[in-house]
């Protein structure tokens, strides 16, 4: 695009991009919540980044509403429009869930978690309950696709670091429980590697019950299908992710899961001036469907998705010049997944061939692969900074809980001192 051909608006809740592969690294330790971020308006210099919401889009008009973090909604308007609101943790109504559980969608659920887990970990070495020891030290997590099974092996691996530091709690006095209701973890890696990371995670000490799924979890007590009641103060959901919400409020075509149905060039079907890419985006796999499957779609990968915004932003271009528009097509390059420290499962596909890797070597894939995809040149170094650190430094274990609420201690500080009863006179004191 040439400069001052158009102008381009972003409009987004937050003012970063969120590399969320990284996430569980980010929970365990090994990268700065920081470097896993993008600064918009760094990486966007020429464009008009606004911090704020999209509540409703007038297509006739061609008009969005914005809701800005302060003051009133405004309107405004567009020529071409790019739908890329990703997609939100899939829930669903379990008694407790909302108020226990713990997502990890964005970089302050991934901080929050860590510091969680490390402050369990203080109140478990500084009581002598049993009880509470109990709840605080067992960790639950919901969800064994790629999500679950990185997060709980990064925290698995953090706790077991973390718990050299303390007098009186030890690996052993954890309990770490994964949960499914498929009947198999890691289905995105093939069953083979998926029944290795199985057995891997077991080895450590996770428990993990398949084709089971959870009942209530109402103030920690968590009861699985299966039949397990365990209390836990730490409750994670990984159970898959569903198309941001908003979507059904902006008129436009979904699919049978509340995603954007788009043509192949990633144009939403029955418009001209409006793309969609990413996890809410229900775009044809053109390789699945040459290869006979005549239902196959993207799924809502990282992969997928920095592949497709390079063929939207070219085509959002073709079509501003009328020009012919590109389709998307990308063969899958295979799936890697970090278990913790040196240790992981990936599947490289090269044409017709398919390599399995496991332990170590498939950690190194895991981390160079996602190292390279992480956008900007400044965030690779940073990242790779981090990690080489981490060769040569202890992992840091300091739980920052007090984040959450910054500013409690100083209102305990400056809020008026209660005022102290007056005294009986002893006059009073005898009338009474």
């Amino acid at each position: 695009m040439r400069y001052g051909e158009a102008t381009v608006t972003v409009v987004d809740p937050r003012s970063y991009m969120t590399y969320q592969p990284f996430l569980p690294e980010a929970a365990a330790g090994n990268i700065s919540p920081r470097h896993v971020v993008v600064p918009l308006r760094r990486v966007l210099p020429k464009a008009e980044v606004l911090t704020g919401r999209v509540t409703t889009i007038d297509q006739d008009r061609k008009v969005a509403t914005i809701a800005p973090l302060v003051g009133e909604a405004y309107e405004l308007p567009f020529d071409y429009l790019v739908i890329a609101l990703g997609a939100v943790s899939r829930t669903f109504p379990i008694p407790g869930l909302a108020e226990q559980g713990i997502g990890m969608k964005g970089i302050e659920e991934s901080i929050g978690l860590r510091n969680h887990v490390l402050e369990q970990l203080d109140k478990a070495d500084s009581t002598t309950d049993e009880e509470i020891r109990r709840k605080a030290l067992t960790f639950v997590f919901i969800g064994g696709g790629f999500a679950g099974a990185e997060t709980i092996g990064e925290v698995e691996d953090m706790a077991r670091d973390a718990a050299k530091y303390y007098k009186n709690v030890s690996r052993e006095d954890m309990r770490f429980i994964l949960v499914d209701a498929a009947d198999k973890i890691l289905p995105e890696v093939g069953p083979k590697l998926g029944q290795y990371g199985k057995e891997h995670l077991e080895s450590r000490g996770v428990e993990i019950y398949l084709s089971t799924s959870m009942d209530s979890c109402v103030d920690g007590h968590v009861v699985l299908k299966n039949g397990l009641e365990v209390d836990a103060n730490t409750i994670v959901w990984t159970a898959g992710v569903k198309p941001n919400p908003a979507l059904a409020r902006f008129g436009l075509p979904l699919g049978p899961r509340g995603h954007v149905d788009c043509e192949p060039t990633l144009q939403v079907k029955g418009t001209d001036y409006i793309w969609a890419a990413g996890d809410n985006a229900q775009v044809p796999d053109l390789v699945g469907r040459k290869a006979g499957n005549e239902n196959a779609w993207c799924p809502p990968n990282a992969q997928h998705a920095l592949r497709q915004a390079k063929v939207l932003g070219d085509n959002v271009v073709s079509g501003m010049r009328g020009f012919p528009q590109k389709d998307y097509e990308h063969a899958n390059k295979g799936a890697v997944a970090g278990l913790g420290l040196h240790k992981g499962v990936a599947m490289i596909v090269m044409g017709k061939m398919k390599i399995k890797l496991k332990g170590r070597l498939a950690w190194y894939m895991h981390r160079g692969y996602h190292g390279m995809a992480m956008p900007t040149f400044n965030r690779k170094i940073r990242v790779f900074a981090d990690w080489t650190l981490g060769m040569f430094l202890k992992r840091e274990v300091v739980s920052l809980g007090a984040m959450e609420n910054p500013r409690e201690e100083f209102y305990e500080a400056a809020k008026p001192a209660p005022v102290a009863a007056a005294p009986k006179t002893e006059e009073k004191a005898k009338a009474s």
